[in-house]
Protein backbone atom coordinates (compact mmCIF):
# COMPACT_ATOMS: atom_id res chain seq x y z
CA UNK A 1 0.00 0.00 0.00
CA UNK A 2 1.50 3.26 -1.09
CA UNK A 3 1.64 5.65 2.02
CA UNK A 4 2.31 8.67 -0.07
CA UNK A 5 1.70 10.45 -3.21
CA UNK A 6 3.95 12.52 -4.97
CA UNK A 7 3.98 14.96 -7.77
CA UNK A 8 6.95 17.06 -9.03
CA UNK A 9 6.32 19.97 -6.22
CA UNK A 10 3.87 18.03 -4.03
CA UNK A 11 3.11 15.11 -1.54
CA UNK A 12 -0.36 13.89 -0.33
CA UNK A 13 -1.46 11.60 2.39
CA UNK A 14 -5.04 10.44 2.81
CA UNK A 15 -6.06 8.33 5.76
CA UNK A 16 -9.04 8.08 8.08
CA UNK A 17 -11.17 10.56 5.51
CA UNK A 18 -8.66 13.38 5.25
CA UNK A 19 -6.64 14.62 2.84
CA UNK A 20 -3.78 16.69 3.11
CA UNK A 21 -1.52 17.94 0.80
CA UNK A 22 2.10 19.98 1.10
CA UNK A 23 3.02 21.62 -2.06
CA UNK A 24 6.18 23.83 -2.88
CA UNK A 25 4.82 27.54 -3.15
CA UNK A 26 7.38 30.32 -3.59
CA UNK A 27 11.07 30.19 -2.62
CA UNK A 28 11.35 28.83 0.75
CA UNK A 29 8.14 28.29 1.11
CA UNK A 30 5.36 25.62 1.53
CA UNK A 31 1.35 25.70 1.45
CA UNK A 32 -0.37 23.09 3.68
CA UNK A 33 -4.29 22.17 2.53
CA UNK A 34 -6.16 19.40 4.44
CA UNK A 35 -9.65 18.36 3.62
CA UNK A 36 -11.90 16.65 6.03
CA UNK A 37 -13.57 14.98 3.23
CA UNK A 38 -13.21 14.79 -0.04
CA UNK A 39 -9.90 16.54 -1.99
CA UNK A 40 -8.70 19.96 -1.13
CA UNK A 41 -9.72 22.90 -2.90
CA UNK A 42 -7.66 25.85 -4.87
CA UNK A 43 -8.78 28.97 -3.43
CA UNK A 44 -6.64 32.62 -3.86
CA UNK A 45 -8.14 34.18 -0.89
CA UNK A 46 -4.96 35.94 -0.88
CA UNK A 47 -2.18 33.62 -2.22
CA UNK A 48 -0.72 34.42 -5.79
CA UNK A 49 0.14 31.83 -7.98
CA UNK A 50 4.27 31.01 -7.65
CA UNK A 51 6.45 30.58 -9.59
CA UNK A 52 8.02 27.14 -10.17
CA UNK A 53 10.14 25.80 -7.50
CA UNK A 54 12.79 22.77 -7.53
CA UNK A 55 12.29 20.68 -5.04
CA UNK A 56 13.86 17.07 -3.46
CA UNK A 57 11.11 14.78 -2.44
CA UNK A 58 11.83 11.55 -0.59
CA UNK A 59 9.19 8.87 0.22
CA UNK A 60 9.66 6.01 2.43
CA UNK A 61 6.76 3.88 4.05
CA UNK A 62 6.33 5.86 7.35
CA UNK A 63 7.91 9.09 6.22
CA UNK A 64 8.34 11.31 3.66
CA UNK A 65 9.90 14.57 3.02
CA UNK A 66 9.85 17.79 0.87
CA UNK A 67 13.00 20.08 0.57
CA UNK A 68 12.19 23.48 -0.68
CA UNK A 69 15.53 25.92 -0.57
CA UNK A 70 15.85 26.84 3.12
CA UNK A 71 12.64 24.78 4.50
CA UNK A 72 11.92 21.13 4.26
CA UNK A 73 8.22 19.36 5.46
CA UNK A 74 8.38 16.43 7.39
CA UNK A 75 5.79 13.90 7.14
CA UNK A 76 5.13 11.33 9.36
CA UNK A 77 2.61 8.54 9.09
CA UNK A 78 1.32 6.00 12.09
CA UNK A 79 -0.76 2.62 11.36
CA UNK A 80 -1.91 0.95 14.64
CA UNK A 81 -4.95 -0.82 16.09
CA UNK A 82 -6.48 1.85 18.93
CA UNK A 83 -8.23 -0.37 21.35
CA UNK A 84 -10.46 1.87 22.79
CA UNK A 85 -12.64 2.34 19.47
CA UNK A 86 -11.90 -1.36 18.10
CA UNK A 87 -10.27 -0.69 14.93
CA UNK A 88 -7.24 0.47 12.84
CA UNK A 89 -6.64 4.34 12.84
CA UNK A 90 -4.46 6.25 9.94
CA UNK A 91 -2.59 9.08 11.46
CA UNK A 92 0.25 11.67 9.84
CA UNK A 93 1.82 14.52 11.62
CA UNK A 94 3.66 17.25 10.13
CA UNK A 95 7.10 19.12 11.02
CA UNK A 96 9.14 21.84 9.38
CA UNK A 97 12.65 22.27 9.42
CA UNK A 98 14.96 25.10 8.56
CA UNK A 99 18.20 24.31 5.97
CA UNK A 100 20.08 22.95 9.39
CA UNK A 101 17.62 20.17 10.80
CA UNK A 102 16.06 22.79 13.44
CA UNK A 103 12.82 22.29 14.07
CA UNK A 104 11.08 25.31 12.79
CA UNK A 105 7.84 24.77 14.10
CA UNK A 106 5.68 21.14 14.45
CA UNK A 107 2.32 20.28 14.34
CA UNK A 108 1.15 19.12 18.44
CA UNK A 109 1.55 15.37 19.35
CA UNK A 110 -1.06 12.86 20.25
CA UNK A 111 -0.17 13.18 23.88
CA UNK A 112 -0.76 9.35 24.39
CA UNK A 113 -3.44 8.33 26.18
CA UNK A 114 -4.56 12.01 25.56
CA UNK A 115 -5.34 11.32 22.08
CA UNK A 116 -4.62 15.21 21.33
CA UNK A 117 -5.67 16.03 17.87
CA UNK A 118 -3.57 18.87 15.62
CA UNK A 119 -6.27 19.01 13.04
CA UNK A 120 -9.56 18.89 14.60
CA UNK A 121 -12.52 19.19 12.11
CA UNK A 122 -16.11 19.45 14.16
CA UNK A 123 -18.75 18.83 11.46
CA UNK A 124 -21.50 21.76 10.64
CA UNK A 125 -24.57 22.48 8.52
CA UNK A 126 -23.32 21.07 4.94
CA UNK A 127 -19.87 20.82 3.63
CA UNK A 128 -18.82 23.39 6.69
CA UNK A 129 -16.59 22.53 9.87
CA UNK A 130 -15.36 24.41 13.16
CA UNK A 131 -11.15 24.22 12.65
CA UNK A 132 -8.57 24.19 15.33
CA UNK A 133 -5.02 23.60 13.99
CA UNK A 134 -2.71 23.19 16.92
CA UNK A 135 1.22 23.29 17.40
CA UNK A 136 3.81 22.29 20.09
CA UNK A 137 5.11 25.91 21.26
CA UNK A 138 8.62 27.15 20.34
CA UNK A 139 11.07 27.39 23.13
CA UNK A 140 11.86 31.17 23.60
CA UNK A 141 10.67 32.71 20.33
CA UNK A 142 8.91 36.22 20.14
CA UNK A 143 6.19 36.74 17.69
CA UNK A 144 5.45 40.01 15.49
CA UNK A 145 2.38 40.86 13.01
CA UNK A 146 -1.38 39.77 12.98
CA UNK A 147 -2.00 43.43 11.37
CA UNK A 148 -3.83 46.13 13.80
CA UNK A 149 -5.04 45.34 17.40
CA UNK A 150 -5.81 48.24 19.79
CA UNK A 151 -2.95 47.24 22.09
CA UNK A 152 0.71 47.57 22.91
CA UNK A 153 2.32 44.83 22.91
CA UNK A 154 4.85 44.30 20.83
CA UNK A 155 6.12 40.72 21.44
CA UNK A 156 2.53 38.72 20.51
CA UNK A 157 3.80 35.31 22.44
CA UNK A 158 1.35 34.59 24.80
CA UNK A 159 -1.14 36.73 23.21
CA UNK A 160 -4.65 35.56 22.30
CA UNK A 161 -6.03 37.69 19.41
CA UNK A 162 -9.98 37.48 17.71
CA UNK A 163 -9.53 37.22 13.66
CA UNK A 164 -12.31 39.60 12.63
CA UNK A 165 -12.22 42.68 11.78
CA UNK A 166 -13.74 45.86 13.59
CA UNK A 167 -14.07 49.58 13.71
CA UNK A 168 -10.00 50.34 14.25
CA UNK A 169 -9.40 46.50 14.88
CA UNK A 170 -7.77 44.67 11.12
CA UNK A 171 -7.05 41.16 11.08
CA UNK A 172 -4.21 40.33 9.37
CA UNK A 173 -3.10 36.51 9.91
CA UNK A 174 0.62 37.00 9.40
CA UNK A 175 3.07 36.16 12.44
CA UNK A 176 6.62 36.10 12.22
CA UNK A 177 8.82 34.48 14.38
CA UNK A 178 12.01 35.34 15.69
CA UNK A 179 12.73 31.42 15.44
CA UNK A 180 12.81 32.22 11.69
CA UNK A 181 9.72 31.40 10.32
CA UNK A 182 6.73 33.41 9.03
CA UNK A 183 3.55 32.09 9.23
CA UNK A 184 0.21 32.76 7.20
CA UNK A 185 -3.44 31.25 8.45
CA UNK A 186 -4.85 31.64 4.69
CA UNK A 187 -7.95 31.34 5.85
CA UNK A 188 -10.78 34.14 6.21
CA UNK A 189 -13.17 32.56 8.19
CA UNK A 190 -13.89 34.43 11.23
CA UNK A 191 -11.89 32.49 14.39
CA UNK A 192 -9.35 33.48 16.74
CA UNK A 193 -5.65 32.62 17.10
CA UNK A 194 -3.98 31.97 20.12
CA UNK A 195 0.31 31.76 21.14
CA UNK A 196 0.46 30.24 24.40
CA UNK A 197 3.37 29.05 25.99
CA UNK A 198 1.98 25.44 25.60
CA UNK A 199 0.52 25.90 22.24
CA UNK A 200 -0.37 27.51 19.49
CA UNK A 201 -3.52 27.48 18.05
CA UNK A 202 -5.75 28.91 14.88
CA UNK A 203 -9.22 28.53 14.80
CA UNK A 204 -12.33 29.06 12.09
CA UNK A 205 -15.72 28.96 13.21
CA UNK A 206 -16.72 27.82 9.94
CA UNK A 207 -14.82 26.56 6.88
CA UNK A 208 -14.00 23.73 4.18
CA UNK A 209 -10.54 23.17 4.65
CA UNK A 210 -7.28 23.99 6.49
CA UNK A 211 -5.09 25.91 4.92
CA UNK A 212 -1.71 28.27 5.68
CA UNK A 213 1.55 28.91 4.31
CA UNK A 214 4.67 28.96 5.84
CA UNK A 215 7.99 30.12 4.96
CA UNK A 216 11.87 30.03 6.71
CA UNK A 217 14.32 32.51 6.49
CA UNK A 218 17.45 33.41 8.07
CA UNK A 219 16.36 37.28 8.41
CA UNK A 220 13.19 38.72 9.26
CA UNK A 221 13.43 40.73 5.83
CA UNK A 222 14.28 37.08 4.24
CA UNK A 223 11.19 36.25 5.41
CA UNK A 224 8.90 39.48 4.08
CA UNK A 225 10.50 39.53 0.99
CA UNK A 226 8.74 35.20 0.76
CA UNK A 227 5.73 36.49 1.97
CA UNK A 228 5.23 39.57 -0.23
CA UNK A 229 6.15 37.57 -3.43
CA UNK A 230 3.42 34.90 -2.25
CA UNK A 231 0.09 37.76 -1.32
CA UNK A 232 1.69 40.42 -3.63
CA UNK A 233 4.15 43.48 -3.46
CA UNK A 234 2.07 46.90 -2.81
CA UNK A 235 2.42 49.77 -5.38
CA UNK A 236 4.88 52.25 -5.75
CA UNK A 237 3.80 55.30 -3.61
CA UNK A 238 2.46 57.89 -6.22
CA UNK A 239 4.57 61.07 -5.34
CA UNK A 240 1.43 62.68 -3.64
CA UNK A 241 1.65 60.33 -0.85
CA UNK A 242 4.99 61.69 0.11
CA UNK A 243 4.06 65.01 1.72
CA UNK A 244 1.63 66.18 3.94
CA UNK A 245 -2.44 65.55 3.86
CA UNK A 246 -4.60 68.07 5.07
CA UNK A 247 -8.05 66.56 6.73
CA UNK A 248 -10.80 66.92 9.18
CA UNK A 249 -14.03 66.04 10.43
CA UNK A 250 -15.91 67.62 7.80
CA UNK A 251 -15.24 70.36 5.28
CA UNK A 252 -18.95 70.64 4.41
CA UNK A 253 -18.80 72.22 1.24
CA UNK A 254 -16.62 73.50 -1.97
CA UNK A 255 -15.59 76.95 -0.82
CA UNK A 256 -14.59 76.37 2.29
CA UNK A 257 -12.32 73.15 1.72
CA UNK A 258 -10.75 75.10 -1.50
CA UNK A 259 -10.02 78.12 0.88
CA UNK A 260 -8.23 75.80 3.45
CA UNK A 261 -5.86 74.52 0.67
CA UNK A 262 -5.26 78.64 -0.65
CA UNK A 263 -4.35 79.57 2.97
CA UNK A 264 -1.84 76.73 2.55
CA UNK A 265 -0.80 78.21 -0.17
CA UNK A 266 -0.14 81.89 1.08
CA UNK A 267 1.31 80.38 4.36
CA UNK A 268 3.71 78.40 2.09
CA UNK A 269 3.00 75.25 4.00
CA UNK A 270 3.47 72.38 1.70
CA UNK A 271 0.28 70.27 0.83
CA UNK A 272 -0.32 67.21 -0.86
CA UNK A 273 -3.79 66.08 -0.24
CA UNK A 274 -6.95 67.60 1.22
CA UNK A 275 -10.01 65.84 1.73
CA UNK A 276 -13.46 65.95 0.99
CA UNK A 277 -14.89 63.24 4.01
CA UNK A 278 -18.24 61.76 4.33
CA UNK A 279 -21.67 63.21 3.85
CA UNK A 280 -20.96 65.44 0.91
CA UNK A 281 -23.40 63.17 -1.02
CA UNK A 282 -27.03 63.44 -0.59
CA UNK A 283 -27.27 59.79 0.68
CA UNK A 284 -25.13 56.84 1.20
CA UNK A 285 -24.89 55.61 -1.73
CA UNK A 286 -25.32 57.84 -4.19
CA UNK A 287 -21.96 58.31 -4.61
CA UNK A 288 -21.93 61.82 -6.23
CA UNK A 289 -21.72 65.51 -4.54
CA UNK A 290 -24.71 66.99 -3.37
CA UNK A 291 -24.99 69.98 -5.39
CA UNK A 292 -26.03 72.86 -2.87
CA UNK A 293 -22.88 72.31 -0.92
CA UNK A 294 -20.64 71.29 -4.31
CA UNK A 295 -21.99 73.24 -6.98
CA UNK A 296 -18.71 72.89 -9.33
CA UNK A 297 -16.97 69.71 -8.65
CA UNK A 298 -14.90 69.44 -11.30
CA UNK A 299 -13.65 73.27 -11.28
CA UNK A 300 -13.12 72.74 -7.48
CA UNK A 301 -10.36 69.47 -8.80
CA UNK A 302 -9.35 72.15 -11.53
CA UNK A 303 -8.16 74.87 -8.58
CA UNK A 304 -6.67 72.33 -6.54
CA UNK A 305 -4.63 70.78 -9.61
CA UNK A 306 -3.49 74.34 -9.93
CA UNK A 307 -2.02 74.82 -6.25
CA UNK A 308 -0.16 71.18 -6.95
CA UNK A 309 -2.89 69.90 -4.32
CA UNK A 310 -4.75 66.53 -4.99
CA UNK A 311 -8.43 65.91 -4.02
CA UNK A 312 -9.25 62.61 -1.94
CA UNK A 313 -12.78 61.77 -1.53
CA UNK A 314 -14.60 59.22 1.02
CA UNK A 315 -16.14 56.27 -0.28
CA UNK A 316 -18.39 54.18 2.11
CA UNK A 317 -19.45 51.26 1.10
CA UNK A 318 -23.47 51.44 2.51
CA UNK A 319 -26.18 52.20 0.75
CA UNK A 320 -28.87 53.93 2.31
CA UNK A 321 -32.47 52.70 1.87
CA UNK A 322 -33.24 56.05 0.26
CA UNK A 323 -30.23 56.24 -2.08
CA UNK A 324 -31.27 56.85 -5.58
CA UNK A 325 -28.89 53.55 -6.36
CA UNK A 326 -30.59 50.84 -3.82
CA UNK A 327 -33.15 49.50 -5.95
CA UNK A 328 -30.53 48.88 -8.73
CA UNK A 329 -28.27 47.53 -6.24
CA UNK A 330 -30.60 45.49 -4.50
CA UNK A 331 -32.80 44.17 -6.90
CA UNK A 332 -29.37 42.68 -8.40
CA UNK A 333 -28.45 40.86 -5.39
CA UNK A 334 -25.21 43.22 -5.17
CA UNK A 335 -25.79 43.60 -1.60
CA UNK A 336 -24.83 41.56 1.69
CA UNK A 337 -27.74 39.88 2.99
CA UNK A 338 -29.09 39.19 6.66
CA UNK A 339 -29.47 36.02 7.21
CA UNK A 340 -32.42 36.68 10.14
CA UNK A 341 -34.11 39.44 11.48
CA UNK A 342 -34.40 43.07 9.49
CA UNK A 343 -32.53 43.55 6.47
CA UNK A 344 -30.81 46.66 7.40
CA UNK A 345 -26.94 46.47 8.95
CA UNK A 346 -26.22 49.72 9.98
CA UNK A 347 -28.00 52.91 11.49
CA UNK A 348 -25.55 55.30 11.33
CA UNK A 349 -27.20 58.58 9.43
CA UNK A 350 -30.37 56.47 8.80
CA UNK A 351 -30.85 52.95 7.73
CA UNK A 352 -28.69 51.45 4.73
CA UNK A 353 -27.28 48.13 4.24
CA UNK A 354 -23.48 47.33 2.87
CA UNK A 355 -22.42 46.86 -0.16
CA UNK A 356 -20.80 43.15 -1.39
CA UNK A 357 -17.64 43.66 -2.95
CA UNK A 358 -16.82 39.83 -3.16
CA UNK A 359 -19.19 39.98 -6.18
CA UNK A 360 -17.16 40.82 -9.38
CA UNK A 361 -20.70 42.28 -10.47
CA UNK A 362 -21.08 44.46 -7.80
CA UNK A 363 -17.27 45.77 -8.14
CA UNK A 364 -18.09 46.68 -11.74
CA UNK A 365 -21.62 47.70 -11.15
CA UNK A 366 -20.68 50.30 -8.84
CA UNK A 367 -17.07 51.33 -10.39
CA UNK A 368 -18.62 52.49 -13.05
CA UNK A 369 -21.17 54.96 -11.35
CA UNK A 370 -18.02 55.98 -9.31
CA UNK A 371 -15.94 56.63 -12.45
CA UNK A 372 -18.69 58.87 -13.59
CA UNK A 373 -19.07 61.23 -10.62
CA UNK A 374 -15.44 61.78 -9.58
CA UNK A 375 -12.55 59.88 -11.29
CA UNK A 376 -14.10 61.75 -14.68
CA UNK A 377 -13.42 64.67 -12.87
CA UNK A 378 -9.89 64.24 -12.43
CA UNK A 379 -10.08 62.74 -8.73
CA UNK A 380 -7.73 59.41 -8.49
CA UNK A 381 -7.54 59.55 -4.70
CA UNK A 382 -9.92 57.57 -2.48
CA UNK A 383 -10.60 57.34 0.68
CA UNK A 384 -12.72 53.77 1.29
CA UNK A 385 -14.33 54.18 4.68
CA UNK A 386 -16.08 51.65 6.67
CA UNK A 387 -14.15 48.69 4.90
CA UNK A 388 -14.24 46.62 8.08
CA UNK A 389 -17.06 46.90 7.53
CA UNK A 390 -18.56 48.18 10.46
CA UNK A 391 -21.80 46.66 11.27
CA UNK A 392 -24.23 48.65 13.72
CA UNK A 393 -23.85 45.07 15.58
CA UNK A 394 -21.05 42.72 14.75
CA UNK A 395 -23.57 39.24 14.79
CA UNK A 396 -20.42 37.84 12.37
CA UNK A 397 -22.95 34.66 12.02
CA UNK A 398 -25.64 36.65 10.59
CA UNK A 399 -24.19 38.20 7.13
CA UNK A 400 -23.97 36.29 4.22
CA UNK A 401 -21.79 37.72 0.97
CA UNK A 402 -21.39 36.42 -2.68
CA UNK A 403 -18.27 34.63 -1.82
CA UNK A 404 -20.29 32.88 1.46
CA UNK A 405 -21.25 33.31 4.83
CA UNK A 406 -19.38 35.89 6.78
CA UNK A 407 -18.50 33.62 9.68
CA UNK A 408 -16.25 31.56 6.70
CA UNK A 409 -15.60 34.16 4.55
CA UNK A 410 -15.86 37.28 6.14
CA UNK A 411 -12.16 38.53 6.47
CA UNK A 412 -11.39 38.77 3.06
CA UNK A 413 -14.26 42.07 2.69
CA UNK A 414 -11.70 44.96 2.93
CA UNK A 415 -9.31 43.53 0.78
CA UNK A 416 -12.72 42.73 -2.00
CA UNK A 417 -13.25 46.59 -1.20
CA UNK A 418 -9.71 47.81 -2.36
CA UNK A 419 -9.80 45.82 -4.93
CA UNK A 420 -12.77 46.98 -6.53
CA UNK A 421 -10.91 50.70 -7.21
CA UNK A 422 -8.00 49.49 -8.07
CA UNK A 423 -8.86 47.45 -10.59
CA UNK A 424 -11.42 50.17 -11.92
CA UNK A 425 -8.60 52.93 -11.37
CA UNK A 426 -6.31 50.81 -13.68
CA UNK A 427 -9.11 49.56 -16.05
CA UNK A 428 -9.68 53.88 -16.41
CA UNK A 429 -6.31 54.38 -17.10
CA UNK A 430 -4.44 55.35 -14.02
CA UNK A 431 -0.92 54.28 -13.86
CA UNK A 432 -0.63 54.61 -9.93
CA UNK A 433 -2.67 53.56 -7.27
CA UNK A 434 -2.76 54.21 -3.34
CA UNK A 435 -5.99 54.65 -1.62
CA UNK A 436 -6.55 55.01 2.08
CA UNK A 437 -9.09 52.36 3.74
CA UNK A 438 -10.00 51.91 7.40
CA UNK A 439 -9.01 47.98 6.94
CA UNK A 440 -7.12 45.06 5.13
CA UNK A 441 -6.16 41.49 5.24
CA UNK A 442 -3.82 39.40 3.75
CA UNK A 443 -3.35 40.50 0.20
CA UNK A 444 -4.91 43.78 0.24
CA UNK A 445 -1.58 45.30 -0.22
CA UNK A 446 -1.24 44.36 -4.03
CA UNK A 447 -4.69 46.59 -4.34
CA UNK A 448 -2.86 50.06 -2.92
CA UNK A 449 -4.10 49.65 0.50
CA UNK A 450 -2.84 52.77 2.68
CA UNK A 451 -5.07 51.54 5.77
CA UNK A 452 -5.58 53.84 8.87
CA UNK A 453 -6.21 52.69 12.40
CA UNK A 454 -9.67 53.84 12.61
CA UNK A 455 -11.54 56.03 15.19
CA UNK A 456 -9.45 56.00 17.80
CA UNK A 457 -9.81 58.52 21.02
CA UNK A 458 -7.60 61.46 21.38
CA UNK A 459 -5.51 60.27 24.26
CA UNK A 460 -2.42 59.43 25.49
CA UNK A 461 -2.70 55.81 25.61
CA UNK A 462 -4.06 55.28 22.25
CA UNK A 463 -1.48 57.12 20.81
CA UNK A 464 0.84 54.52 22.38
CA UNK A 465 -1.15 51.51 20.70
CA UNK A 466 -0.61 53.10 17.24
CA UNK A 467 3.34 52.73 17.47
CA UNK A 468 2.81 49.25 17.64
CA UNK A 469 -0.26 48.98 15.32
CA UNK A 470 1.73 50.55 12.74
CA UNK A 471 4.80 48.35 13.42
CA UNK A 472 2.53 45.33 13.50
CA UNK A 473 1.31 45.71 10.31
CA UNK A 474 4.23 46.43 8.41
CA UNK A 475 5.11 43.14 9.82
CA UNK A 476 2.04 41.57 8.72
CA UNK A 477 2.86 43.07 4.77
CA UNK A 478 0.96 46.02 4.88
CA UNK A 479 3.94 48.75 4.88
CA UNK A 480 1.82 52.08 3.84
CA UNK A 481 0.37 52.83 7.16
CA UNK A 482 -1.17 55.87 8.79
CA UNK A 483 -3.09 57.41 11.65
CA UNK A 484 -5.23 60.12 12.41
CA UNK A 485 -3.09 62.63 13.71
CA UNK A 486 -4.52 63.58 17.30
CA UNK A 487 -6.66 60.89 17.40
CA UNK A 488 -10.61 61.19 16.11
CA UNK A 489 -12.56 61.07 18.81
CA UNK A 490 -12.86 63.67 21.90
CA UNK A 491 -9.90 66.21 21.26
CA UNK A 492 -11.03 69.76 22.23
CA UNK A 493 -9.16 72.14 19.87
CA UNK A 494 -8.83 75.18 22.80
CA UNK A 495 -7.44 72.53 25.74
CA UNK A 496 -3.74 72.67 26.67
CA UNK A 497 -3.65 68.94 27.05
CA UNK A 498 -5.20 68.26 23.64
CA UNK A 499 -2.94 70.55 22.38
CA UNK A 500 0.11 69.08 23.55
CA UNK A 501 -1.02 65.67 22.24
CA UNK A 502 -1.78 66.95 19.30
CA UNK A 503 1.93 68.35 19.05
CA UNK A 504 3.95 64.92 19.68
CA UNK A 505 1.23 63.27 17.66
CA UNK A 506 2.11 65.16 14.80
CA UNK A 507 5.63 65.12 15.58
CA UNK A 508 5.33 61.06 14.97
CA UNK A 509 2.87 61.78 12.05
CA UNK A 510 6.04 63.44 9.98
CA UNK A 511 8.11 60.11 9.96
CA UNK A 512 5.08 57.53 9.55
CA UNK A 513 4.66 56.15 6.07
CA UNK A 514 1.93 59.13 5.84
CA UNK A 515 1.49 62.26 7.19
CA UNK A 516 -2.22 62.42 7.56
CA UNK A 517 -4.07 65.13 9.73
CA UNK A 518 -7.62 64.21 10.65
CA UNK A 519 -9.95 64.33 13.47
CA UNK A 520 -13.83 65.23 14.83
CA UNK A 521 -12.49 67.86 17.34
CA UNK A 522 -14.69 69.79 19.55
CA UNK A 523 -16.95 72.40 19.56
CA UNK A 524 -18.95 70.41 16.67
CA UNK A 525 -21.06 72.84 14.30
CA UNK A 526 -24.37 71.83 13.43
CA UNK A 527 -25.05 72.41 9.31
CA UNK A 528 -28.78 72.63 8.03
CA UNK A 529 -29.31 72.21 4.31
CA UNK A 530 -31.47 75.93 2.53
CA UNK A 531 -34.58 74.37 3.43
CA UNK A 532 -33.80 73.92 7.06
CA UNK A 533 -33.14 70.38 6.77
CA UNK A 534 -30.48 68.95 8.86
CA UNK A 535 -26.92 67.59 7.60
CA UNK A 536 -24.40 65.76 9.18
CA UNK A 537 -22.19 67.72 11.76
CA UNK A 538 -18.96 69.25 11.07
CA UNK A 539 -16.11 69.13 13.87
CA UNK A 540 -14.29 72.17 14.76
CA UNK A 541 -11.13 73.42 13.36
CA UNK A 542 -8.30 71.19 12.65
CA UNK A 543 -6.11 72.90 10.48
CA UNK A 544 -2.37 73.72 11.25
CA UNK A 545 -3.21 77.17 12.57
CA UNK A 546 -6.21 76.01 15.20
CA UNK A 547 -4.26 75.51 17.95
CA UNK A 548 -3.19 79.10 19.01
CA UNK A 549 0.28 80.49 17.52
CA UNK A 550 2.86 78.52 19.63
CA UNK A 551 0.85 75.23 18.48
CA UNK A 552 1.30 76.38 14.91
CA UNK A 553 5.15 77.15 14.88
CA UNK A 554 5.49 73.73 15.74
CA UNK A 555 3.44 72.11 13.10
CA UNK A 556 4.61 74.03 10.32
CA UNK A 557 8.23 73.28 11.21
CA UNK A 558 7.37 69.57 10.79
CA UNK A 559 5.25 69.71 7.56
CA UNK A 560 8.14 71.96 6.60
CA UNK A 561 10.94 68.98 7.55
CA UNK A 562 8.36 66.29 6.02
CA UNK A 563 8.62 68.45 2.78
CA UNK A 564 12.69 68.05 3.07
CA UNK A 565 12.03 64.47 3.39
CA UNK A 566 11.01 64.09 -0.05
CA UNK A 567 13.75 62.94 -1.65
CA UNK A 568 14.25 59.98 1.45
CA UNK A 569 11.15 58.78 2.11
CA UNK A 570 10.70 58.72 -2.36
CA UNK A 571 13.76 56.55 -2.56
CA UNK A 572 12.56 54.41 0.37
Amino acid sequence: MNTFEATEDAITWRGDGETIVVQAWGRDSLRVRSSPAGEVVDTDFALVEPEPAQVEIELGEREATLVNGEITAVLRTADFFDAGVGYRRFTCRLEFRDSTGRTLLEELGGGGSLKLTAREFRPLAGDSHRLRAAFEPVAGEKLYGMGQYQQDLLDLKGATFELAHRNSQASVPFVMSSAGYGFLWHNPAIGTATFANNRTEWVAEATGQLDYWITAGATPAAISAAYAEATGHAPMMPEYGLGYWQCKLRYWNQEQLLEVAREHKRRGLPLDVIVADFFHWPHMGDFRFETEFWPDPAAMVAELEELGVELMVSIWPQISLESENFGLLKKNNLLVRTERGLDVQMGFQGPSMFLDPTDPRARETVWEIVKRNYHDLGIKVFWLDEAEPEYGVYDFDNYRYHAGPNIEVGNVYPQAYSRMFYEGQRSAGQDEVVNLVRCAWAGSQRYGALVWSGDIHSTWTDFRRQITAGLHMGVAGIPWFTTDIGGFHGGDITDPGFRELLVRWFQFGAFSPVMRMHGDRQPQERIEAADGSARCPSGADNELWSFGEEVYEILARYVRLREAMRPYTRRL
